[in-house]
């Protein structure tokens, strides 16, 4: 052990039942500040004991809470959202030193993660069922959404604060109680906001968190006493997660990776189209499943203008610490996963891509030892390429060409994953072709990230995501709750023939 990764004495446990429970498996891992490179705590790994524990008191604590009106759940809600508020620089400050993204960016995951225990906020509304009154002679007939029970979220090191906050406020609002089991590479913001939920008076057990790797996900997926589980991850876990949970008889939700194209007409703005992909290919250090890793230009003219100004950019672009809201990008968020994209530009340059911009050799002053790469363009990039099919999860665009809309549609409706893309143009006609016949979740029209507000659906197809409904919004209520109908009559008093016929309204 190097003096970097030595012990700094902090360590960051679970959180069960209302209280901080130290981890008892003698297990743990190291967090790191991915600007400098060094230890900043350590992370307990929970064991499948305690994971149990974790579910023991949320199943302990569901009657009760099932039994909360949801006008005052929706209540704890709304003291939860103030309170985030008030403490969003603390949450961000967390984010940042522990994933390594810019703070402004860290501002902006932030306030989507509000967003959606805003949404959480209307769950009386969300709730209300459908009643219809004389279905048959004085029969009246109503279906009611109830709660499952105790349900489990699993989310990655990306979004440390958003993603979770996608699955518990609506899953909680709705009547669950929850077992989370966020990333263990940046937990600290996770184990704050629960701080903030029991101060906005969510009852303990409610919500719980264990920190852990694949002993405790095994857990989550298997116990019985688990109803549905949500995951967030790469599509190679994604795919892990939904069929043992499956096989356990839990409903799932398990959205997968990404390889995102954007495509660019010749009638486009190209000067904002530039601005708009350097945003989305190289905020957060390329480290977003709605990321922009693949431009396809229709036509040389238009790919050799883009190439051209994505350069020009790139050489003006700021990389530093987070902490600095004057840089445009921060560093990875390990050394192994520095190691891993560095090594897919490498492997672009074996497969014949032309490396245009190559930020490998980038050194931070002041912060030598973190992992920083610089923003990484290749042209002349082809479908067979590695670099090309496969989610690289950091700052490398792609530029591929094509010769019309539909070979550009073509290539991605080809590719494994079906996330997210954009095209950008002025002409009507093709945007509303693109948007219709495009076998893709999530559609912008010179939109980049078109990541849906939180009183709609995210969501990918094919390849990125596995099971019916997707996260946050309309289908969360639909997730974590059951639909049950009831069909009432009260007879009045007359003896009535017995009917053994199908019965039917007449």
């Amino acid at each position: 052990m190097t003096k970097a990764e030595s012990s700094t004495g902090k360590m960051i446990n679970h959180y069960v039942n209302g209280e901080v429970v130290t981890g008892t498996s003698g297990r743990q891992a190291n967090v790191f500040n991915p600007a400098t490179g060094e230890v900043t705590a350590q992370v307990a790994l929970a064991a499948a004991q305690e994971v149990e524990m974790a579910i023991a008191a949320a199943e302990a604590a569901y009657p009760a809470w099932r039994a909360t009106p949801p006008a005052k759940r929706a209540q704890v809600m709304y003291r939860l959202k103030m309170l985030m508020e008030q403490n969003a620089d603390k949450i961000c400050e967390l984010i940042t030193s522990e994933h390594g993204k810019v703070l402004n960016d860290a501002m902006g995951e932030l306030q989507r993660g509000i967003e959606n225990v805003e949404y959480a906020c209307g769950v009386p509304e969300l709730l209300k069922g459908e009643h219809s009154k004389n279905v048959g002679p004085a029969i009246d007939s109503w279906s009611e959404f109830q709660p499952l029970g105790v349900v489990a979220g699993i989310t990655p090191f990306n979004f440390p604060a958003m993603v979770p906050l996608w699955m518990w406020p609506m899953a909680i609002a709705c009547g669950n109680t929850f077992v989370l089991k966020p990333s263990e590479r940046d937990p600290s913001s996770v184990m704050y906001i629960c701080e903030l939920a029991q101060e906005a008076g969510l009852p303990a057990g409610v919500l719980n968190v264990v920190n852990g790797d694949k002993e405790a996900v095994d857990v989550l997926l298997t116990d019985e006493r688990v109803k549905a589980v949500s995951f967030v991850g790469s599509t190679p876990i994604a795919e892990y997660i939904y069929q043992t949970a499956n096989a356990n008889g839990k409903r799932v939700q398990a959205l997968g990776g990404a390889k995102n194209h954007a495509i660019v007409m010749p009638d486009a703005d190209i000067d904002n189209a530039v601005s708009a992909l350097m945003g989305a290919a190289y905020g957060s250090c390329g480290e977003r499943c709605m990321a922009i890793p693949v431009v396809v230009a229709v036509g040389n003219e238009v790919g050799d203008a883009v190439v051209a100004k994505l350069s020009a950019e790139l050489a003006t672009m700021k990389v530093g610490p987070g902490t600095d809201n004057n840089n445009d990008m921060g560093p990875l968020i390990t050394k192994e996963h520095f190691k891993k994209v560095s090594g897919y530009v490498d492997l672009g340059i074996e497969e014949g891509a032309e490396l245009v911009v190559d930020g490998r050799n980038l050194v931070v002053a002041g912060h030598e030892e973190g992992y920083f790469i610089g923003g990484c363009l290749f042209d002349k990039v082809t479908p067979e390429m590695k670099i090309y099919r496969d989610e690289i999860f950091g700052p490398v665009l792609c530029v591929v060409r094509a010769e019309s809309l539909q070979q550009a549609m073509d290539l991605i409706d080809a590719h494994e994953y079906g996330n997210g893309t954009c095209i950008f143009t002025r002409d009507g006609e093709a945007a509303r072709y693109f948007t219709d016949n495009i076998k893709v979740g999530m559609v912008g029209v010179n939109v980049p990230l078109p990541v849906p507000v939180a009183y709609h659906s995210f969501g990918g197809w094919k390849r990125s995501l596995f099971g019916d409904l997707h996260a946050y919004g309309p289908d969360s209520v639909r997730f974590y709750t059951k639909r049950k109908t009831i069909t009432q009559r009260w007879p009045s008093g007359v003896r009535e023939s017995a009917v053994f016929t199908f019965p039917i309204n007449s």
